[in-house]
């Protein structure tokens, strides 16, 4: 039982979230992509509920199991685009807090030349962050499934 759900606690700043998701979804940003930066973000924090609903979201794309699977090791994978592995690397680096290189950068930029998008880009990893943020310490889990 997670110990509050914010849309119950706090309805105007969870739909405030909510809002921002939604014009990002919105946005350039291939829905591939988003849901790529989504998984790995909150792999890498621990956020077993967002890693759920986003593989979720990410399969309905059409997307092929292996790469959900290959996902922790994108680095050694074939299976990600250059533009994916940019965004990846980007998605690691601000996730972990590290600075984000020019080299990491310039990659992305080469990949994603336009400011909306990787603006967008950019705010996902903050607002997936930051939803993580709220997942992990209020203990939110997924269903269980058989």
């Amino acid at each position: 039982m997670p110990r509050l759900l914010m849309q119950e606690a706090t309805p105007e700043v969870h739909r405030g979230f909510m809002d921002i998701a939604k014009l990002i979804h919105r946005g350039p940003l291939a829905r591939p992509t988003q849901e790529l930066i989504k998984i790995r973000a909150s792999q890498l924090n621990g956020c077993a509920f967002c890693v759920d609903r986003h593989t979720q979201d990410f399969r309905a794309l059409g997307e092929p199991e292996e790469r959900v699977h290959h996902l922790t090791v994108w680095r050694e994978s074939p299976l990600y685009t250059d533009a994916e592995r940019a965004a990846l690397a980007y998605t690691e680096a601000a996730t972990r807090r590290e600075p984000v290189t020019d080299d990491v950068w310039e990659t992305l930029r080469k990949h994603y030349p336009d400011d909306r998008e990787v603006g967008d880009l950019v705010a996902l990893v903050s607002l997936i962050n930051a939803l993580n943020l709220f997942g992990v310490p209020l203990q939110l889990r997924p269903p269980a499934r058989n």
